[in-house]
């Protein structure tokens, strides 16, 4: 595969971008590339690899120790160092399953240019792999789930390509067949390609490839398809009937949900953004709790995971609502985005470096604490705070009522704060 047949991650990887220049260029230097499997990091790093015309090298960090990294980078010195005089790619899959000793066996082979490295990784790479190499390495990119668009388009490749698909066979297949194949593979195209070959594999090729056959091989129900409901238009009743506390309404719609197919996490999230946007500081616990039922059904897994969600669902749609958390949020960016804002008062900046003393900023800064925790003092930029502006407009609903009060009774004491 080349460079222009790569499919995803458009955000950092287009014709123009600094990395497919570099790639083209030939300059490209070593990287870390994280996120979740499926995701194209390995292919990509094999086409880099091909592009730069250097000596590759592949291993998994899960089954390579130090005495193999040890004889690889031997070998990679000799062909710096020696006749062929080319750089060694090496591309170590689930990078941060090395310990540091293993990890910093690496820097002077990355020091000295012996070898470029890409490191391939699902974890947060700042917090799984060692600052050192951090530091070497100056391009780390995060991969992003594919698109159904993108799925969509790799199955389609690999119906058709005659060469390294399944062109030859003239696979006769039903378009929807492939897109809900794409729409169930969650952004993972090594699900979608392994399932599309099964299914290949072991279809008779005088039949199509259908949704009934899809759903046989992922072992997942369709029901979004066979009734007609739309998840987003069942996300968006689910949501609309948690706002409006109608928790029966509420379970039906994650009920039908469910019996569509809808993933754990494709309702967990918009469960998490209920808690947030539609109760918000009438329940501040809501949040924690729903973020907890959710991770619990992700650890259980379907069948079990609807008791979980269905304690989220039943909590949210019975809770006190407040959207004045989200609404200060949406109205400040407004602001920000529409109006010229004054600076920030002097006495708020960063006082942590020197010179800035110098220049007057923190002078006057009061600390809160020490006034027993709270003193009257300018926060926001002068024009704002001339207008008396306030963003956060507390209800009454539920546990904001304290809040509220509480605030209140700051403005009555000590005026506009």
């Amino acid at each position: 595969m080349s460079l222009d047949e790569f499919v995803g991650q458009e955000h950092f990887l287009y014709e123009g971008s600094l990395l497919y220049n570099s790639i083209k260029n030939k300059s490209f230097d070593s990287a870390i590339f994280f996120g979740p499997s499926g995701t194209g990091k390995t292919t990509l790093a094999r086409i880099i690899a091909n592009e730069m015309d250097g000596n590759y090298t592949e291993i998994n960090a899960s089954t390579t120790g130090t005495k193999e990294l040890k004889s690889l980078i031997d070998e990679a010195k000799l062909r710096f160092y020696g006749l062929e005089n080319k750089t060694t790619y090496v591309y170590i899959d689930e990078f941060h399953r090395w310990n540091k000793l293993q990890q910093d066996s690496l820097l002077k082979a990355l020091e000295e240019g012996v070898i470029k490295f890409i490191g391939s990784t699902t974890e947060n790479p700042y917090f799984a792999i060692n600052n050192a190499i951090i530091s070497r390495v100056r391009n780390i990119y995060e991969f992003k789930r594919l698109s159904v668009e993108n799925i969509r388009k790799i199955l389609l490749r690999a119906l058709q390509d005659k060469e390294k698909g399944f062109g030859n066979l003239n696979v006769k297949f039903d378009e929807e067949a492939i897109n809900i194949l794409a729409e169930l593979s969650n952004g993972d195209a090594r699900v979608s390609l392994d399932t599309l070959g099964f299914i290949v594999d072991n279809l008779d090729l005088e039949k199509m490839i259908t949704k009934e056959l899809v759903a046989e091989a992922m072992q997942r129900k369709i029901g979004f398809y066979d009734k007609g409901d739309d998840r987003y238009n069942l996300l968006s009743a689910l949501q609309k009937s948690v706002r409006g506390s109608d928790p029966d309404a509420a379970i039906h719609y994650f009920a039908r949900l469910v019996d569509g197919g809808a993933d754990i996490q494709m309702i967990g999230r918009r469960l998490m953004v209920m808690a947030s946007e539609d109760v918000g500081m009438a329940y501040p616990s809501a949040i924690s709790i729903v973020t907890s039922c959710v991770q619990a059904a992700l650890m259980v897994g379907y069948p079990e995971a609807v008791i979980n969600l269905t304690q989220a669902v039943i909590l949210l749609a019975s809770a006190p609502k407040s959207n004045a958390a989200y609404m200060a949020y949406e109205e400040a960016m407004s602001d920000i985005k529409h109006r010229k804002i004054d600076d920030m008062p002097d006495h708020l900046k960063d006082t942590h470096y020197k010179g800035a003393k110098d220049l007057g900023f923190g002078e006057g800064y009061k600390y809160p604490h020490a006034y027993g925790g709270y003193v009257k003092q300018q926060y926001l930029p002068d024009n704002l705070y001339r207008e008396g502006k306030k963003y956060y407009k507390p209800t009454s609903n539920g546990s904001e009522a304290s809040f509220k009060k509480f605030l209140e009774e700051l403005e009555k004491r000590y005026g506009n704060h």
